[in-house]
């Protein structure tokens, strides 16, 4: 249960997690994959609750019961996605609903894919988060993406338009005069670990996959976790 804050404390901005899917290129779950000593699940819930995040929610699907076994997700409230085989869409619906039993005013929503993504760019997107607000990192001309703050008010209309691998980004193509977008290249990367490395013996990073370009199908909000 989330508490009541006190009075005059800041609102309160929600993390979110998308880690169903089942990775099907990289060749299995990316809420599994170690990454320079982790996995990227409990990176993922680190960056959040690092800038602040509260609550942080993970939504799980393939593999789930393996990502709890193996993961530390202590520090984060994990929910199920049942059908999560039906597309990120499903995912982000399941992690919204989770989350309109607590008193955030938003949330940041990012893939699990993405460990570039530092607490100070989800601090910077979630700075002067209101009910009513739309932002998104930005990563240099034509690149905007995750994360991705969402006010409570477009809740129901996110929900509405995620179907399928769809997320967030119909939504917001359709406000993009609302959209704030926060200079983050500074401070993080956009890129996404899309498949692992050529050499089976590395312990770095996966092959990076840069997501689309403004004006390409998913216009920079790309739709996969």
């Amino acid at each position: 249960m989330q508490l009541s804050r006190t009075p005059g404390s800041p609102p309160a901005v929600a993390g979110l997690v998308l880690a169903a899917g089942a990775g099907r290129r990289y060749g299995r779950p990316k809420a599994l994959v170690h990454h320079r000593g982790s996995l990227l699940v409990e990176r993922a819930v680190r960056t959040l609750v690092g800038a602040g995040c509260s609550p942080a929610l993970v939504v799980l699907g393939a593999a789930a019961d393996r990502v709890r076994a193996d993961a530390d997700l202590s520090a984060a409230r994990v929910v199920g996605n049942p059908r999560w085989a039906t597309g990120l869409g499903s995912s982000l619906r399941v992690g919204l609903r989770a989350l309109a039993g607590t008193d955030a005013v938003a949330v940041v929503v990012l893939l699990v894919d993405m460990p570039g993504v530092s607490a100070e760019a989800v601090r910077r997107v979630a700075a002067g988060a209101t009910p009513a607000c739309l932002a998104t990192a930005g990563y240099g001309p034509g690149r905007r993406g995750h994360p991705v703050l969402l006010g409570r008010e477009h809740w129901p209309g996110v929900c509405a338009c995620a179907v399928g691998d769809s997320g967030a980004g119909g939504y917001l193509r359709q406000r993009l005069d609302r959209v704030r977008i926060v200079p983050c290249a500074d401070v993080a990367d956009d890129v996404d670990l899309d498949v692992p490395p050529a050499d089976p013996t590395a312990t770095g990073s996966a092959t990076a996959t840069p997501p689309p370009a403004t004006g390409s199908a998913d216009d920079g909000w790309p739709g996969r976790g």
